[in-house]
């Protein structure tokens, strides 16, 4: 009977830790969720995402972000370009929801056009502000001057 009566409580005890454990995954941060697992989203570059699922390229409707390999101009648009997407991927790993919103059509490259909004914030106007993208006005504008630095605020020569 002692027997029974210890297997009965080391059995309450795992399944009251047990319980525990589930209750706290669920209520996780979701700074410890990744990206890639909650939207379904791959970041290909600053103004680029891609569907895992289907391999459908979404690209930012309103943010031109700076070039990456060898489509730069200069080194400091290939630094500003790493930057832009290391920061879409924090933001999108820190995300609690992801909307994509398309407008309904097709740029050049075959990409679905849409609005990106993360937790209620436009990502195009989020990487704009912080000086990661330019404003998408129907063409690329330079990311280089003359001096093949950067031809934008010199703040953002980091």
């Amino acid at each position: 009977m002692r027997n029974t009566r210890q297997a009965l409580a080391s059995f309450g005890i795992a399944g009251a830790v047990l319980l525990l454990a589930l209750a706290n995954s669920a209520n996780a941060p979701a700074t410890e969720r990744r990206a890639d697992a909650v939207p379904g989203l791959t970041v290909i570059d600053g103004d680029t995402l891609e569907r895992r699922a289907t391999g459908e390229r979404i690209r930012l409707v309103n943010a031109d972000t700076p070039e990456s390999g060898d489509r730069t101009n200069c080194q400091a648009e290939r630094r500003l370009s790493a930057r832009a997407t290391t920061r879409v991927r924090d933001l999108l790993d820190q995300a609690r929801r992801v909307d994509v919103r398309e407008v309904g059509r097709n740029d050049t490259y075959g990409r679905t056009l849409a609005h990106v909004t993360v937790d209620g914030l436009d990502l195009g106007e989020t990487l704009v502000a912080e000086g990661l993208a330019h404003p998408w006005r129907g063409r690329r504008e330079p990311w280089c001057g003359a001096s093949r630095t950067l031809a934008t605020r010199p703040s953002l020569q980091g």
